[in-house]
């Protein structure tokens, strides 16, 4: 259970010129945010946004929230920390994912099999290339280091930058029980892109049973401060009818597993096969309001300031905020979760 909560912004994709969110970043640094986030799917990298904010900030946290990890190699994923976190005075919070086999396959090229094993190679090599102590090398079935075969050439090599920080907080996007288990075992902080508050202890406490002390919940939550309700729900509805019936296979969907582990599996088949037979608005209408409201903090001030309390006493330790754009509305967050 965390009472004091910790207070994000969550950005998410960089999608156009006209997406720079250099005022409302600042604003979040003036009033108190401890972190803003990035994320990429197969659009925007992650990386880039946040050098562009963290060049013009001086205190906020950084973070990625995913890179994903087939996106590039551990040596590259941690050359790049290294780098923006040296320019940024150590304000690197560095969240990887294993994404899903239609991105990772799809788009990347790489086979998806063995993603627990994959993140964990993953993460062991890149603290191996931030501490320094010797040329990096990796008998790992996924990521081995020197590559055997192809001109034979290959020798182990250790970074020729010092790091500012050997120890780069490092967080985990996972859904499943097993991946946030991992989560706790090898990361510091885990990144829940769902969350139902109530449950959180229910669906995942056993995973997180042997979490390190200090490991940081940071769940992502749509935040609208409105008097439409039935408005501001529909927009997280409509988020939800994406990720549930169109982010994945039919097969395997992790998010909509997700969604039926917090009690609304037949709903989840439903508003998939909907939107996979493309009935999308009719997914929509599928979608329990109690679902969308359980997940987000939407409507007048005096409402988020009552749904707030599931969350201060579940063990989400941070809530990385999605929909604030304005100084107005970024202050009335801080005032209701900081206050």
């Amino acid at each position: 259970m965390s009472t004091d909560l910790k207070l994000g912004l969550n950005l998410g994709y960089w999608q156009r010129n006209a997406d720079d969110a250099t005022e409302v970043v600042q604003a979040a640094e003036r009033l108190g945010y401890d972190s803003v986030w990035t994320a990429e799917a197969y659009g925007s990298d992650a990386f880039t946004p946040l050098a562009w904010y963290g060049a013009r900030t001086s205190r906020i946290k950084l973070g990625t929230s995913v890179v994903q990890i087939s996106a590039r190699t551990p040596a590259a994923t941690a050359m790049t920390a290294m780098t923006l976190d040296h320019l940024t005075g150590g304000r690197l919070l560095l969240g990887v994912g294993a994404s899903g086999p239609q991105v990772v396959e799809g788009w990347y090229g790489m086979p998806f099999p063995g993603p627990l094993a994959r993140t964990r190679e993953y993460v062991e090599i890149m603290r191996k290339v931030w501490r320094r102590e010797e040329p990096v090398t990796s008998d790992g079935a996924h990521y081995p280091l020197p590559y055997p075969g192809g001109a034979n050439l290959g020798k182990p090599l250790k970074l020729i930058t010092h790091p500012l920080r050997e120890e780069i907080p490092l967080y985990l996007g996972a859904e499943g029980p097993r991946n946030v288990a991992l989560a706790g075992e090898i990361a510091d902080g885990w990144l829940p892109l769902f969350a139902l508050p109530e449950k959180t202890e229910q669906m995942y406490g056993p995973s997180l049973a042997g979490a390190r002390p200090g490991f940081d919940i940071a769940a992502m939550v749509m935040v609208m401060i409105t008097d439409d309700i039935k408005g501001a729900l529909n927009g997280v509805k409509m988020m939800l009818t994406l990720y549930i019936g169109g982010m994945g296979a039919k097969s395997r969907n992790f998010h909509a597993d997700i969604i039926g582990r917090m009690g609304y599996a037949e709903a989840a088949q439903e508003i998939q096969s909907l939107y996979l037979a493309g009935r999308r608005d009719e997914a929509f209408n599928a979608i329990p309001d109690e679902l969308a409201d359980g997940i987000s903090l939407v409507g007048p001030a005096g409402r988020i300031r009552e749904r707030l309390e599931p969350w201060r006493k579940s063990p989400v330790t941070s809530l990385l905020v999605m929909g604030p754009r304005d100084e107005t509305s970024l202050r009335t967050v801080r005032d209701l979760v900081l206050g």
